[in-house]
């Protein structure tokens, strides 16, 4: 798995609204906040989405960009966004090769971890917790509130 420190994997994929997107679009313009998660519209999953929702306004006040990632197929994940009125991109990854790049595989689940990148790429935080979903988005926070305070000093 990659590490805090290292220099995110770059990836292309399909996102919910039919279009390709790559994580370097973003790189040198926001910080990211990459999730990986098991599956649409299970309990955790909808947990977790929704707790990213519920936090939008704090999260966009750090000039983020937030991209889950799972393997459910683009229809899933359009029909997830709708349901959640999910602010934010999901990426269909049905083959598992994001994951891969990330080492974000899991055991008997697929793995729930958040990656916290900066804006030069740099993975700066790594939060991976399956039974506690809601609480990636209050990782995510802390990271990029600490991203933040160097950029000012």
């Amino acid at each position: 798995m990659v590490k805090v420190g290292d220099k995110a994997p770059l990836f292309e994929g399909i996102a919910d609204n039919g279009e390709k997107i790559s994580l370097s679009d973003y790189i040198g313009k926001h910080n990211i906040v990459l999730y990986f998660y098991p599956k649409d519209d299970t309990p955790g999953c909808t947990r977790e989405a929704c707790a990213f929702r519920d936090n939008w306004d704090l999260l966009k006040d750090y000039d983020v960009v937030v991209i889950g990632v799972s393997s459910d197929d683009i229809n899933s994940h359009k029909r997830f966004k709708e349901k959640y009125k999910l602010p934010f991109i999901l990426v269909s990854d049905p083959d598992k090769k994001i994951r891969e790049l990330y080492g974000a595989k899991g055991f008997i689940l697929p793995a729930r971890i958040t990656f916290v990148i900066d804006k030069k790429g740099i993975i700066r935080h790594i939060y991976n917790s399956q039974m506690n979903p809601a609480n990636h988005v209050n990782e995510a926070l802390k990271a990029l509130k600490q991203i933040k305070e160097e950029e000012i000093s």
